[in-house]
């Protein structure tokens, strides 16, 4: 996470029990200028004030690096945060140096006189937090380091990395139990923001945290909506989504293949959409550039792959959008975290078809692992095509899949809750499709892919149909009654739900032992009906509807040419000093100013987000805006 990130931008937040009057309430009021914590932060800080261990999942955005901040604000010596996230460093240590914290790192983007500098820093007792990539806990000279001087807190942050069951396996994380057996008295703090109950355990067992108490916060983000939608052509269906509902605005499109990053972000740009690449084929030097300018510049969209996005501390991505399937429900969360971090209305977007399926099958046959890595890579991807197929709320789906109770009622916010889906009898449209493989296999010893059984259906004579003589099958043209589109959905909802299996590297259909019940009569198979019309983006509420959740965070009318000279004064100190707009203020808090109007420096301390440091250094330039 962020370095700011413990501290999303609301101006009110709940007190927690026991924080009154406490030193690190008034650590958080003095330093990042706000009254009170919210959710469970109190709890997880007094805690580890006390020197307890904690492990904590919170969403992205719900608060976590406040969790590690204040103990080491607040207790005795520095505080060393293990994050992987190199390439964020530096901005994390200028946001909290901004907040008059002093911060350091050491990594290997640093020359021997600038490490040096950081070193003897931290053995003089001048660093309040210290952030370390993991594999500097595996050189001789970092620990020897970190024995001569004063630790106060050991923060774990990203600590899903340590499962080899996640979604961001790094093999460094395995060796960070040594900070117990090490330093067994000084309090450990672990953190993610993405876990199931599962790898909930294996961070817990692996960095030898036994006795650490679990902090577990709601996963919901309600100002998130949830929306997947059929894919046609997707990125003409992209293109139109951000015209239509996100214009201007920052965002995260997501995409499995390097070519497909780099085709689509030419797309966008060649469309009038400002956008680059990023994927791990970059040299270094591009891949910095373009982060530095998606967290310097407001609106900027960047297309990756998963080799972005981790600890993008940027509050005011408005949309995080999909082009191809997600292998994990938990990289889909935490990838579609990323947007909405300020609290404000945002939307995950997803193109989903049925070549999604097969590929992310072929690619758990092909890829590398032993069987029992396949047979986990295969249920997470069960689980990611149940969210996507769901006729139910699909927040109440994630809510589920991470353990949580979702509301009966179902959200509201989610395409599924806005606009129902149809279902229907599949059953016998599922025995078509079966059949059509078993004729293949049995009678001509064949094995086809999805084209060419719904060509078959569909009684097309399409070349490869009379090239191998299928017309003459007894189920050729027995699927007339549905469209090409509609077949698809059905071989598609198949896959999803086991009744069909991808085998080799063409991506042939196949028959589980679940089919037999199928064609037996001993099963129904309820399906979801496809859109006669796959919609080019809104599945969910209408433009209009959209606007309107959009204008409720709006500031009145009077009230915006003060917020847009906020703005710019705010992007001219950011550009002055080379970091991002949020290192200065986030919008919410200068929202909240124009609102308040505060009529002296005094007054503007009160804002929220407005700490000691902040309004020493901008009160007078900002109050004066």
């Amino acid at each position: 996470m962020g370095a700011t990130g413990g501290i999303r931008e609301m101006p009110h937040m709940t007190e927690g029990p026991g924080t009154t009057d406490s030193e690190a309430l008034a650590t958080l009021h003095r330093v990042f200028g706000y009254e009170a914590f919210r959710g469970e932060q109190a709890a997880v800080i007094e805690h580890v004030v006390a020197g307890g261990d904690a492990v904590v999942l919170m969403p992205t955005g719900g608060g976590k690096s406040l969790c590690y901040q204040i103990p080491s604000l607040v207790r005795p010596g520095t505080g060393v945060v293990v994050s992987p996230l190199i390439a964020l460093m530096q901005d994390q240590v200028d946001a909290l140096r901004a907040l008059g914290v002093r911060a350091g790192f050491i990594n290997s983007t640093q020359d021997f006189d600038e490490r040096r500098t950081v070193e003897a820093e931290f053995l003089a007792g001048e660093l309040d937090l210290l952030y370390l990539a993991p594999e500097r806990l595996r050189v001789a000279a970092t620990l020897d380091l970190l024995s001569r001087g004063k630790i106060s807190v050991f923060a774990i942050d990203e600590a899903h990395c340590v499962s080899q069951w996640g979604h961001d396996f790094r093999p460094d994380y395995l060796a960070l139990s040594l900070l117990g057996e090490r330093w067994p008295d000084v309090p450990r703090i672990a953190l993610t923001a993405t876990a199931t109950h599962a790898t909930h355990e294996e961070i817990t067992q692996r960095l030898g945290m036994p006795t650490a108490r679990h902090f577990v916060a709601s996963f919901d983000r309600p100002n998130i909506q949830y929306r997947i939608v059929p894919k046609a052509d997707p990125k003409k269906q992209l293109l139109a989504f951000l015209r239509e509902e996100h214009p201007g605005d920052a965002g995260i499109v997501y995409c499995l293949s390097r070519n497909s990053v780099e085709r689509t972000a030419e797309f966008l740009s060649a469309n009038g959409i400002e956008a680059v690449p990023y994927h791990a084929g970059l040299d270094a030097g591009t891949r910095a550039a373009h982060q530095s300018r998606f967290l310097r510049e407001e609106g900027l969209v960047v297309v990756a792959t998963i080799a972005f996005g981790m600890g993008i501390d940027k509050p005011d991505v408005r949309f995080v959008a999909h082009l191809d399937l997600p292998k994990s429900v938990e990289g889909y969360y935490q990838e579609t975290g990323r947007a909405g971090r300020d609290g404000l209305p945002s939307t995950a977007w997803m193109a989903y078809g049925l070549n999604d399926v097969i590929q992310q099958r072929k690619l758990i046959q092909s890829g590398e692992g032993d069987e029992a890595f396949r047979r986990r890579a295969a249920a997470h991807l069960d689980a990611m095509l149940a969210l996507c197929e769901t006729a139910q709320c699909r927040r109440g789906q994630l809510l589920a899949y991470f353990g949580q109770e979702p509301s009966a009622a179902g959200c509201g916010n989610c395409d599924t809750c806005l606009t129902p889906p149809e279902t229907w009898d599949g059953t016998v449209a599922a025995q078509k499709v079966l059949s059509t493989v078993v004729r293949l296999q049995r009678e001509r010893g064949q094995k086809f892919g999805a084209v060419q059984i719904v060509d078959i259906l569909l009684g097309k004579r399409s070349a490869k149909v009379i090239q191998f003589d299928h017309d003459q099958l007894s189920v050729f043209g027995i699927g007339e009654e549905l469209t090409d589109g509609e077949w698809r959905g059905v071989v598609r909802q198949l896959l999803a739900q086991g009744l069909l299996a991808v085998e080799g590297e063409y991506g042939t259909l196949v028959l589980t032992e679940a089919s037999g019940s199928v064609l037996r009569r001993e099963r129904d198979v309820p399906l979801r009906k496809e859109p006669k019309k796959p919609a080019t983006s809104r599945s969910g509420s209408s433009r209009g509807e959209r606007k309107a959740k959009a204008a409720a965070a709006e500031l009145p009318g009077e009230l915006v040419p003060a917020f847009e000279a906020l703005r710019a004064w705010r992007a001219e100190q950011a550009r002055e000093q080379g970091v991002p707009a949020y290192v200065i203020f986030h919008d919410a808090t200068l929202r909240e100013i124009v609102i308040r109007r505060p009529g002296s420096v005094r007054e503007l301390g009160t804002v929220g987000g407005v700490g000691e440091k902040k309004l020493a250094t901008y009160g007078r330039g900002c109050w004066r805006c």
